[in-house]
């Protein structure tokens, strides 16, 4: 490029800044000379599989928007782009040494001794070229692509005319296997290298050998040739030809044959195998036989880029793009790599793409043909820049000349157009191959007339916006293939054939007892697909005729009209879909969200945040994934909405952002199969709801790290969260898998990202945290009246527990006693208490202090939340009551007022004596399953109700005798993790004993009783204070039994029970309460107040009160103060008795797991010394 050859333009002055370049001016003063010297590094992609190990070829097709490539698998493939994770492959025979490609001419160098052609990009086999008595080893075309010459094993050269092969000449000289040839740009003269050492130039006219030099080490074959010595001649002049010699290129001039100059590098340690011209002439790559790659400019001889490859295998193919800065290479071991940005200061080299990551993901990966609004240029390739073949542009072009790298034409409405004069910014941005001019006087190529920028507004210098991923079916595979995957989930796979012979659609379910395979026609052409347990949901776009469709089939239905479909209004296209149970749900291009019940019913409507990209259905939950935004430099912006289907609609994420990885898009996303959203983004990254914080997102996996290749990857098609497992496909050089043959089901484990994974600590505490977050569904679980396996959380949070008490135990040893305090307040009330035992034992006298501290806060904590629990449920069961019987003069009716009072006085004794019965849920009737029988008797939230030989039932009434185990549960043990279960099993066979007929019916979802809490309470403050103990213990009895005996007879109740001090107290400050409140009628209000003040009463005053009770009770409680005291005096040898009884007296179905890990619990806490 001439100097100063930068400012043509008349036009007031314009700054101009591209990346790496200093300021351009074109003031119209004077021409300034642009000197670029500063640039960024050539940019190294990861490489990826291409072709099994051995010789790889590869060469870039005339416009360079493909890459080919041929190996020792036989097949040529064909690379939209590195990241094309489905190139399309050609099988030309058993190997593949060499190719080359030209105007629409495939040509390959095959192991049965020919040289084939076939028509690309279709692949058709278009005849024989020449034959050989043994392998050709190189082919090439001349520079129009009228001819080939091929060089071969039996040392012979041939140059074949390709539209007339009979046109063919020979060249005899070498004396050993040839190994390279290329054409003079100009067709006169022809070079080879060959084993027996020399680089010959022959003249093509007369086959005569204009020159010969001894320049390469001699061997026998091209197997053990320490090159392949794959020479070049310089593009356009043919001036020089350049030849790998050892650790250097020697460059010859044309005519003279002399050695005008060699390039080499302190970097170059090994022998150079290959090298190749850019297009302009102007520099010249070599790589070496250790994956050593070089780029050179040949007027400075300046050494302008080194890359090395990532294995240091060797470089055996590399191909310069015909109009940018990118070089294909290929290795010894069939993988493929590109360097970008070659160069880029110097105007031939820039990418003709904002990258190649860009163009594959967010285009070719998001398939199909672009119906995206016009206004929309952010969506499809609007990014994208064309390919400048001849490095003009000119406003007159038609749309056809502008073609993108990918091959699809540009839309004309996605380019910005300012005026007649304005260049795309984008093409400012890559294409600086505008600024700078040929210095060769055959290579100017009509830059001159392009005039700069004349653009009068400011150039954009910032982020770049990222082209809308596509919506997409989770489970599917690209759109544009013949065969591929329309879904691949749990319930079954639903596979589409688009062929000559075929357009059909095949149901596979992976239970075939839910329904037979189906073979479906496509007719319609449907493009997306979901499958649940009840249906088959397909839709399809719409066409010039006929309306986009919503077809279901219904294949669970009980009448004989199992399919219906529905049209799509006009203009408007179903882009996602998904299933639930009992509904379907269709998102479309006029961004609505149309929900239907099964059978066809159409039902809610409404708008969404931005355009989809995905949906998921599980149960009563919908999960939405939509571009809330433009992301820029590669990122995605997406959203997530999450709503809740069932009675009580609801949403639960309200357009939250989606956290994706950087430069990252969304592949995969769904539920588990116990019903959390999960969802996996490009970058192999699987990400779970963390519905026990927040609603939070938490990465749970990284595929990539069971990825053996940069370009392996997995393909997701389930989860599991009870067993941990993540069901995904192994893909090897590719994204998704073929159709066939069936592909094989891996199963990864999951591991959260936590620091110092390899220690026995960070290990530890991803295990807890692991259990915790894969057992949060049973939480959800309960709360929305679904049934799950009560043994599954005991067995999580034993589990859990173990893990804390093993890291209280290391911190212990590092001497961390305030971690200790730390990791005990994640426990629950029986490991602190091992835990105290642990610390006093190991010597740790204050630390046992603090957690006996902390225990005595968590109790009182546990205790005041549960006595709020209780107000909320008695206000919610009364409600309830009022609503359902207060019409008629039932039995449940008419005893509520008495039944209320000594409910109410329960209320003010230890939380013990509250809801002690609702324990039986462990060993009985599932809780959580919806039977009929719920419906038929009210839930009763205080306890079971149980039935009575007179056909009258107390709903509130408590036998007296399932009081007993709380007695047992609050003496001390052996081992405290054995009260865990103590008090539940004793009231279930007391239970057993007095209702032997009917099960109790306990309404779905009651709270977890509180007999654990209540005890663990009392346990604690036993211990801080044997008076304090005795008091309560005292105090506990008479309020106790004053509940208890009233509930099996009601008449006499004064003559059974002496008073407690609560009603002492009432009765002196009943009028008080009434004067205070004068709307009290009920006696149930009065009550409810009073215990409200005495509660507040201090621990003095309560226990004066208590006193009192006592004083007056002395004559009538003497057998209820022996019974506590056998429980103060217990010992060792009682708990063993107490134990061996309730081990007789237990049900079969008791949970075998829970003394054994008991007992594994107490040896590790504690050996005896």
């Amino acid at each position: 490029m001439p100097k100063g050859g930068a400012g043509r333009s008349r036009d007031p002055e314009i700054i101009i800044t591209l990346p790496g370049c200093p300021l351009l001016s074109n003031n119209t003063s004077g021409p300034k000379p642009f000197q670029a010297k500063e640039k960024m590094p050539a940019t190294q992609k990861p490489m990826r599989y291409g072709h099994t190990e051995g010789h790889t070829d590869v060469c870039f097709d005339d416009s360079g928007s493909c890459i080919v490539t041929c190996g020792s698998d036989g097949d040529v493939r064909i690379w939209e782009d590195l990241d094309d994770d489905d190139p399309k492959s050609i099988n030309v025979g058993e190997k593949a040494y060499s190719c080359a490609l030209k105007n629409g001419k495939l040509v390959t160098a095959v192991s049965n001794n020919t040289v084939q052609v076939h028509t690309f990009p279709e692949g058709v086999p278009d005849g024989i070229l020449t034959r050989f008595t043994t392998n050709a080893n190189h082919v090439v075309f001349n520079g129009d692509g009228a001819k080939i010459a091929a060089g071969s094993s039996d040392f012979l050269v041939k140059v074949v005319d390709v539209e007339d092969c009979s046109q063919q000449k020979t060249f005899r000289g070498h004396d050993a296997p040839v190994l390279s040839l290329s054409f003079d740009p100009k067709d006169i003269y022809l070079a080879s290298s060959s084993c027996d050492g020399s680089v010959r130039v022959w003249q093509i006219s007369d086959q005569t050998c204009a020159v010969s030099w001894p320049l390469l080490q001699k061997c026998n074959d091209v197997i053990n040739a320490k090159s392949i010595c794959r020479l070049a001649w310089q593009p356009k002049s043919g001036k020089l030809l350049a030849v790998p010699v050892d650790k250097s290129v020697k460059l010859y001039r044309r005519e003279t044959w002399s050695n005008q100059f060699d390039l080499s590098d302190n970097f170059i340690s090994q022998t150079l195998n290959i090298v190749t011209w850019s297009p302009c002439g102007q520099y010249l790559a070599a790589g070496s036989i250790n994956g050593l790659i070089i780029v050179w400019n040949v007027e400075t001889k300046d050494c302008l880029e080194r890359v090395k490859h990532e294995k240091g295998y060797a470089v055996c193919g590399l191909a310069w793009h015909p109009t940018c800065g990118q070089i294909a290479y290929t290795d010894a071991e069939g993988n493929l790599g590109l360097l970008e940005n070659v160069c880029d200061h110097n105007g031939k080299a820039s990418s003709s793409k904002v990258s190649s990551r860009v163009e594959k993901d967010y285009n070719d990966l998001f398939d199909g043909d672009d119906t995206s609004n016009a206004g929309d240029f952010l969506n499809d390739n609007a990014v994208e820049t064309p390919s400048f073949s001849k490095g003009i542009i000119n406003d007159d072009e038609d749309d056809d000349n502008l073609m993108l790298a990918s091959g699809r034409p540009r839309q004309r409405s996605h380019i910005l157009e300012d005026d007649e004069n304005s260049v795309d910014v984008t093409m400012l941005k890559t294409g600086s191959g505008l600024l700078k001019e040929e210095e060769e006087d055959d290579q100017a190529g009509g830059i001159h007339n392009l005039p700069l920028v004349t653009s009068h507004r400011p150039f954009y210098d910032g982020p770049m916006p990222t082209p809308r991923q596509k919506p997409f079916q989770s489970g599917s595979t690209p759109l544009h293939l013949t065969h591929r995957f329309m879904v691949w989930n749990s319930v079954g796979i639903i596979r589409c054939y688009n062929d000559e012979q075929d357009n059909a659609i095949d149901v596979e379910f992976h239970d075939t007892s839910i329904h037979h395979a189906t073979h479906l026609s496509n007719t319609l052409n449907y493009t997306v697909a979901d499958l649940s347990h009840e249906a088959i949901l397909l839709a399809c776009e719409s066409t010039d005729e006929l309306a986009s469709k919503l077809h279901c089939l219904h294949f669970s239905s009980w009448d004989s009209s199992k399919e219906w479909i529905v049209d799509m209004p006009q203009n408007e296209d179903v882009e996602a879909i998904c299933l639930g149970q009992g509904w379907a749900a269709a998102a479309s291009s006029a961004l609505l969200l149309r929900l239907f019940t099964i059978g066809g019913v159409q039902k809610e409507v409404f708008s969404l945040l931005g355009p989809v990209v995905s949906m998921a259905g599980h149960g009563e939950q919908l999960l939405i994934v939509y571009h809330r935004g433009t992301g820029f430099d590669g990122d995605q912006c997406l959203g997530v909405q999450l709503l809740e289907l069932g009675k009580e609609k609801k949403q639960i994420l309200y357009g939250d952002p989606l956290p994706l990885t950087r430069k990252s898009y969304l592949v995969w996303v769904g539920f588990s199969a116990e019903g959390t959203p999960c969802y996996v983004d490009s970058e192999g990254i699987v990400r779970m709801l963390n519905r026990g914080f927040g609603n939070t997102w938490t990465p749970v996996c990284n595929t990539r790290e069971h990825c053996k290749g940069k370009s392996d990857h997995y393909w997701v098609v389930g989860i599991h969260e009870n067993p941990q497992q993540l069901r995904c496909i192994p893909c090897k050089g590719s994204r998704f898998p073929p159709t066939l043959p069936r592909p094989a089901v891996a199963i990864l484990s999951f591991k959260l990202p936590y620091c110092q994974i390899a220690t026995e600590k960070g290990q530890m505490e991803e295990q807890f945290w692991r259990s915790v977050m894969f057992h949060n569904h049973l939480d959800y679980l309960a709360k929305n009246g679904y049934e799950y396996e009560e043994s599954t959380k005991n067995q999580a949070i034993k589990e859990q527990q173990e893990l804390l008490m093993k890291m209280l135990a290391l911190s212990c040893k590092l001497e961390r006693e305030f971690r200790c305090v730390e990791l005990a307040d994640l426990m629950t009330q029986n490991a602190v208490n091992l835990a105290i035992k642990y610390a006093s034992r190991s010597r740790r006298l204050i630390l046992a202090q603090r957690l006996s501290e902390l225990a005595a806060e968590k109790a009182a904590e546990l205790a005041a939340t549960q006595v709020e629990q209780d107000k909320e449920e008695e206000e919610d069961f009364r409600k309830k009551l009022n609503a359902g019987y207060s019409n008629t003069a039932t039995e449940w009716s008419q005893p509520s007022l008495g039944n209320q009072v000594e409910e109410d006085e329960e209320d003010t004794g230890e939380v013990d004596d509250v809801e002690e019965k609702p324990e039986i849920r462990k060993h009985g009737q599932n809780p959580f399953s919806k039977s009929a029988n719920s419906a038929d008797v009210p839930a009763i939230k205080s306890g079971a109700v149980t039935s009575s030989s007179q056909g009258r039932v107390n709903p509130f009434k408590i036998s007296a005798n399932s009081k007993e185990p709380a007695i047992s549960v609050n003496s001390r043990s052996a081992n405290i993790l054995d009260n865990m279960n103590k008090s539940s099993r004793k009231s279930l066979v007391l239970n057993r004993g007095t209702n032997n007929e009917k099960s109790p019916v306990i309404k779905p979802l009651v709270p977890k009783p509180k007999s654990k809490q209540a005890s663990a309470a009392s346990y604690f403050q036993k211990t801080t204070s044997q008076d304090d103990k005795t008091e309560e213990v005292k105090e506990q009895n008479p309020k106790s039994s004053s509940s208890e005996t009233p509930a099996v007879c009601p008449q006499n109740t004064e003559n059974q029970r002496p008073k407690t001090g609560f009603q002492m107290w009432l009765e002196e400050n009943r009028s008080n309460i009434l004067s205070d409140n004068p709307d009290f009628v009920d006696e149930a209000d009065i009550i409810k107040e009073g215990m409200i003040r005495f509660r507040a009463l201090s621990t003095d005053e309560r226990k004066a009160w208590a006193t009192k009770g006592k004083g007056e009770a002395a004559s009538d409680g003497v057998g209820a103060k022996k019974r506590k005291r056998v429980v103060d005096e217990s010992h060792e040898a009682e708990n063993q008795k107490e134990k061996a009884k309730e081990t007789l007296n237990s049900p079969k179905k008791q949970k075998p797991l829970d003394l054994s890990t008991n007992q594994r619990l107490s040896t590790f806490a504690f050996k005896q010394e």
